[in-house]
């Protein structure tokens, strides 16, 4: 048992924790605290003791595991391997993600001064300067989500912070006055002629309202969407705070309602409710059975009133495909536009050869890349081009 840790160590699992959450793990300083509580019951001369001690307090899901595995290996390499930590796992990923993992949590923890004895310095330090000319820019708006740096997805994430969709205002069957309306409102002219010792009658006039559409986004968290989910829900979260009539839906296995939690106006306690409310983050897919369960829970509810429907997902169907093209057409019929975003896109040799891509692409009328940030600046366009044919 060990009755006092030493002012160093305490200082590395601060940095081991910092370094997590640079890797996208959602750590607060609360559980940075509780960190530091749990090493002074442990017996830091074992591995294993640190390892599952520091995991205990600093994950709650198991997908989370296998990134925690490798930044323990990473930074806690100094000391001797212990034989009973769980290792890594090749049969749960192609080779080629786990790699691309493993690099991702190298440059997270390249940014944390492991295993010194002099202070860590303050997170902000680290980040460098985060001023970007237009040509930094304009390469970071280019560059795949996929193989962003831990820092260059920093930097987007401040870039997909300032996102807007601007749809213009559509008109509404609902009426309001205005004094160059085309339409006299009868029951008004008479009021206004109770009011007045004129003998001329004045026409009071009413014009159509106009307001922005509601937009309906439903987005693929599976497995072969998890890096580009994750940079997504930063862009829905700021059109969700910028548009009012905005619903947010994530699928994988189920779906899953996440507006409620994207009206957070800080962006980490928006995403840390979904991540709370969302329970098959990096799944399976089931595309055909979500948009079915929409179609039947939530499509009269959320599709009136001329709204456009977005659909993030790769099409990568494992379930039936007669049961996703009918959800397909179904919810083609019960919006005004359906726009297909997906990652795919980005392969200039692309060919809609799977059988869940040639189920879907039928009833879309939009099919757009959604790999990059400048993918999503252009969507802007697409969806004012959507609302201003009508």
């Amino acid at each position: 048992m060990n009755t006092g840790t030493p002012a160093p160590f305490a200082r590395n699992v601060v940095g081991f924790a910092r370094g997590l959450r640079r890797a996208g793990l959602p750590i607060g300083s609360g559980r940075i605290l509780e960190a530091l509580r749990a090493i002074e019951h442990l017996d830091l001369s074992r591995r294993e003791d640190l390892y599952w001690g520091l995991a205990s307090v600093l994950i709650d899901r198991h997908a989370q595991m296998e990134i925690f595995d490798i930044a323990f290996r990473l930074f806690w390499e100094q000391m001797p391997l212990m034989a009973t930590a769980p290792a890594a796992r090749p049969d749960e990923g192609v080779a080629a993600q786990a790699q691309e993992l493993a690099q991702r949590v190298a440059q997270a923890f390249a940014l944390t001064p492991a295993r010194r004895d002099e202070p860590l310095a303050e997170e902000s330090g680290a980040r460098g300067d985060a001023t970007h000319t237009a040509s930094q820019r304009e390469q970071l708006g280019q560059m795949d989500f996929q193989s962003m740096s831990i820092e260059q997805m920093r930097e987007a994430r401040q870039m997909l912070a300032q996102l807007r969709l601007p749809i213009p205002q559509v008109r509404t069957r609902r009426s309001q006055p205005d004094p160059r309306g085309t339409r006299v409102d009868l029951r008004a002219t008479l009021r206004a002629s109770l009011r007045g010792q004129s003998d001329l009658l004045p026409l009071q006039r009413r014009a159509p309202r106009r307001r922005q559409p509601p937009l309906v986004v439903l987005c693929d968290i599976s497995g072969s969407m998890h890096r580009y989910a994750q940079m997504l829900l930063l862009f829905l979260h700021a059109i969700s705070s910028d548009r009012q009539r905005t619903q947010v839906f994530v699928f994988g296995t189920h779906l899953t309602n996440i507006t409620r939690a994207l009206r957070h106006r800080d962006v980490d306690a928006a995403l840390a409710a979904v991540a709370r409310g969302v329970t098959d983050w990096g799944g399976g897919t089931r595309i055909g059975a979500c948009l079915h369960e929409f179609n039947q829970r939530w499509s009269r509810r959320v599709l009136g009133q001329n709204a456009v429907a977005l659909l993030i997902s790769d099409g990568l169907e494992r379930d039936r495909i007669d049961v996703l093209s009918q959800a397909m057409e179904r919810l083609h019929k019960s919006c005004a536009k359906l726009i297909w975003l997906n990652p795919l896109l980005r392969y200039e040799q692309f060919q809609p050869l799977a059988q869940g891509v040639r189920a879907m692409l039928p009833h879309t009328d939009e099919f757009r890349a959604a790999h990059n940030i400048r993918s999503l600046t252009d969507l802007a366009k697409a969806l004012t081009t959507a609302v201003a044919r009508r």
